[in-house]
């Protein structure tokens, strides 16, 4: 007897059409975070919309979950996104059966960057009021990410000179040839034209010419200001011939990472022990670390009216300058003094009481090798970069997508507020099941 089978008819009509809610079970991603957008305050967007004509947009509360749903499945390209309204159940529950094209997606992105980084600080606050955020203890990192250029786009600025010189040696060169062949214009440049006209070759070296030479006066005016902050005389000073530029984002820098260099930004965390809620973020285009913990301990303060009760954080944000600032701030700060080699024994714990003439460095090094200090510190790895490793490999953002620091600051921005989220609802669900 042969076996018997489910029916399968694919072209069967569904006599009612059933609601988009019952294609997405309950406890399902998508249900959270509609349910979590709808208590956000988005009237900075929905406030933008106040021309009463053309054809009505999107509802904006409708467009915000499409994104943040969206990253938080690691889909980052509204090309994607837009697919997915087609071919995903779960898409097209949020969009209630809208398809905006890339582009509106993309559009909607861009114009609302500000509002929608402003999330960010709206759910921060919402876990905190859930009990997932204590401030007892804080890791501050950073990572490297690519930025939506190439590092073979870049020139240094010695570079720049050579090829500036050599460039107006070719277009002197061009100009020399013209005239030269002027009086034989039919042979050169044929029947069909004035023969007024420059040379292709010409046209491209004399744009190749006037990118450098504006790559060149803005990377002057970094060194002026640069002088100017200092206190140096701004009028003399120069940029090294090691300084670069990339022409595709110039706000981007080389960055040094564990699998080499890298054309890209350096992104700042802080991450609360508790339950890994990023509790601040931000973006800069500097690679050393040192200048950047000040104002994460600010974005926490501004965010949550309070500071953390222990800052951890590594050898690359140590100095005296801020162990002074995070004590001056009642904090008690865990910061590495330098960075100990692989295989390298730890050192022993200290005995007796400490020198009085002891700097803030090397108080702060005498500390981290005590018992409390070695088990503390020990915490800063398991706290922070977990985070790192579920937000690059797991959900796969390894590269921006737009470009300038305050573009990808408010990419990171969507990105964090993504990860807080998922914490959020996975906590929800976990107390929902005990």
């Amino acid at each position: 007897m042969a076996k018997t089978f489910r029916p399968y008819e694919p072209d069967q009509m569904l006599l009612m059409p059933p609601a988009l809610s019952d294609w997405v079970p309950e406890g399902h991603l998508a249900r959270g975070v509609s349910d979590l957008v709808d208590t956000l305050d988005l009237s900075a967007i929905e406030d933008a919309y106040d021309e009463e004509r053309g054809f009505p947009p999107y509802n904006p509360r409708m467009m915000v979950k499409l994104l943040l749903y969206a990253y938080c499945t690691g889909t980052y390209s509204t090309r994607k996104i837009a697919a997915k309204l087609e071919d995903s159940v779960a898409f097209r529950f949020l969009a209630a059966s809208n398809e905006p094209d890339f582009r509106t997606i993309s559009d909607f992105r861009k114009r609302h960057g500000v509002a929608l980084a402003g999330l960010f600080e709206q759910v921060v606050r919402i876990c905190a009021e859930s009990g997932l955020v204590k401030l007892g203890r804080v890791a501050v990192d950073g990572t490297k990410i690519k930025a939506h250029a190439s590092k073979h786009k870049a020139m240094s600025y010695g570079r720049m000179k050579e090829k500036e010189s050599a460039l107006r040696r070719e277009i002197k060169e061009y100009l020399k040839r013209v005239d030269e062949v002027d009086r034989d214009e039919d042979r050169l440049y044929g029947p069909d034209r004035r023969g007024d006209e420059f040379p292709e070759e010409f046209a491209r070296r004399d744009t190749r010419l006037k990118k450098i030479q504006e790559a060149k006066a803005a990377l002057e005016a970094e060194a002026r200001e640069k002088a100017d902050s200092e206190g140096k005389d701004a009028e003399k000073a120069k940029p090294t011939d090691k300084s670069q530029r990339n022409f595709t984002d110039p706000e981007s820098r080389i960055q040094k990472t564990n699998d080499g260099f890298i054309q890209g930004y350096n992104v700042q965390v802080a991450v609360d022990e508790t339950s890994q809620i990023i509790v601040a973020q931000h973006v800069t285009p500097t690679a050393p670390d040192v200048n950047e913990l000040v104002p994460v301990v600010e974005s926490i303060k501004r965010t949550l009216k309070r500071t953390p009760r222990e800052v951890l954080a590594d050898a690359g944000y140590c100095s005296e300058e801020n162990i002074a600032a995070m004590e001056k701030r009642g904090i008690d700060p865990y910061i590495a003094t330098k960075r100990q080699k692989h295989g390298e024994p730890p050192l022993a714990s200290p005995r007796g009481r400490p020198k009085e003439n002891l700097t803030l460095r090397e108080r702060m090094a005498r500390k981290l090798r005590s018992v409390r200090g070695k088990k503390t510190y020990s915490r800063r790895k398991v706290i922070v970069e977990p985070v790192f490793g579920q937000i690059k490999q797991a959900r796969g953002f390894r590269q921006f997508l737009r470009r300038g620091v305050v573009n990808v600051g408010q990419e990171w921005a969507l990105v964090s507020t993504a990860h807080n989220i998922l914490k959020l609802l996975r906590a929800v669900a976990a107390v929902g099941a005990a």
